[in-house]
């Protein structure tokens, strides 16, 4: 568990299980926790008990204001199993769950350009390019669709490019607060 300041003033629960990653945050006042594990395929079994965890280290009852769930593009059980699961909490906390893609959750902190994937296999990706400020996407410079991998290469070409990585679930969360969607479908590999 690692933490990093500063988050949004209200408490957040970021949910993404799209990818081999199960990526939790949690963000209260000032003060932000995560929990990123790779589990393959295991996130419904391993969801419950990590997220007990992540409260749990944070000191905090089981409780949000807001849930962030990414959207994917991602694994159609893997996506399935943290929406229900983000969708069940914000019907028992009567609490809004927003939509994020999986993609943005990848993208980083940094002011700049960005480009994002996730392997699509046979030599495809998913892929997207974000202006980042503030810590947020604030444009879609290229939408997210899936690519041939070298016609992502050279979209991306001299751009930073983040691939297959871990969901950062405080940059999901952040994102989510900018612009989550209340209305929002899954995406599938």
């Amino acid at each position: 568990m690692s933490e990093r300041q500063p988050g949004p003033k209200q408490s957040v629960l970021s949910i993404e299980t799209g990818t081999s990653y199960l990526s939790l945050g949690l963000s209260v006042g000032d003060l932000s926790f995560m929990r990123v594990l790779e589990v393959g395929r295991a996130a419904a079994e391993r969801l419950p008990a990590e997220l007990e965890a992540l409260y749990q280290g944070a000191g905090i009852a089981l409780r949000a204001e807001v849930i962030v769930v990414g959207t994917g593009p991602g694994s159609y059980t893997g996506l399935r199993v943290g929406a229900s699961y983000a969708l069940g909490l914000g019907r028992a906390w009567g609490v809004p769950v927003l939509g994020v893609p999986t993609l943005e959750a990848l993208t980083g902190t940094q002011d700049c350009t960005v480009a994002v994937s996730l392997d699509a296999r046979k030599e495809h990706v998913y892929g997207a390019v974000y202006r980042i400020a503030g810590g947020v996407v604030t444009e879609t410079l290229q939408t997210a669709a899936k690519y041939a991998l070298a016609d992502f290469e050279a979209l991306s070409s001299g751009l930073p490019w983040q691939r297959d990585g871990a969901p950062d679930p405080l940059v999901l969360a952040a994102n989510g607060l900018h612009h989550g969607q209340r209305e929002w479908e899954l995406s599938y590999l």
